[in-house]
């Protein structure tokens, strides 16, 4: 066996698309060779990237879907299934932390609207993904986008940490259930990384210099370096790899 990171003939879906790790996971499965579905709220920015895929030479059609909505995931895989007959690769990457402040003063529908977009959604996206993967090419790979938040909780950030820890538990279980039909299911962890999803902590030089104090690379990352970790664990290179939740923080959970 050598090592391969094509994916040519394969189709992905990506969500949380139009921006950051989302994009950067998008361009980079395109440029191995991937017809890419292009997955966000909001068309805008699919079309955007869309083009950007298109002038490297890339393929991908954008799709709008509220990830932390049952009908409109329903309506997403229909449109896979009689568009393409097959699904290859699925990334849950679309997350949300709409509240930042002391736990015990959150509110349910931050609860709500955090627990839909982080965990209710990849878990029933993984469903659906998993039925296609079955009935298609007879297998695939999955990769959820956690967080170290997931195995170390952040401050002023409860709510979105616990979601992340679900993530990783969801990971092993989907892992452990779809090994015997050749389903990988494993996930990324990612520290801190230079994207609109992460500004407060840009923006607040106290919060971003103890960050990269307690990272032993004293740097934070680019999204580039998150696809990088995800191309792995979709391409055949990684054929006997499940359950893995790989930490990209930079050292900070040392």
């Amino acid at each position: 066996m050598t090592v391969d990171f094509s994916l040519a003939g394969k189709v992905a879906l990506v969500t949380g698309a139009s921006r950051g790790i989302g994009e950067a996971i998008a361009r980079t499965l395109a440029d191995y060779g991937a017809e890419v579905i292009l997955v966000g709220r909001k068309i805008d920015g699919l079309t955007a990237v869309h083009d950007r895929i298109a002038t490297s030479g890339g393929s991908s059609a954008p799709l709008a879907c509220h990830m932390g909505n049952l009908d409109d995931i329903d309506r997403l895989f229909e449109t896979v299934a009689n568009t393409y007959g097959r699904l290859d690769i699925l990334v849950n990457n679309a997350g949300t932390n709409p509240y930042f402040g002391p736990v015990i003063n959150a509110e349910e529908r931050a609860w709500d609207k955090t627990h839909d977009v982080n965990l209710k959604g990849p878990f029933f996206a993984t469903k659906k993904a998993a039925a296609l993967m079955m009935t298609g090419a007879g297998g695939g790979a999955i990769v959820n986008v956690a967080s170290i938040n997931g195995i170390r909780p952040a401050p002023l950030q409860g709510i979105y940490s616990i979601t992340k820890a679900g993530v990783i538990m969801m990971t092993k279980v989907f892992a452990l259930e779809l090994a015997e039909h050749n389903i990988r299911v494993n996930a990324i962890l990612p520290g801190v990384v230079k994207t609109r999803f992460a500004s407060a902590l840009f923006e607040n030089d106290d919060i971003y210099n103890n960050i990269i104090d307690r990272t032993p690379m004293k740097r934070h990352a680019e999204p580039m370096e998150m696809a990088a970790a995800v191309l792995y664990f979709v391409s055949d290179s990684s054929s006997f790899t499940t359950g893995t939740c790989l930490v990209c923080d930079g050292g900070m959970t040392l």
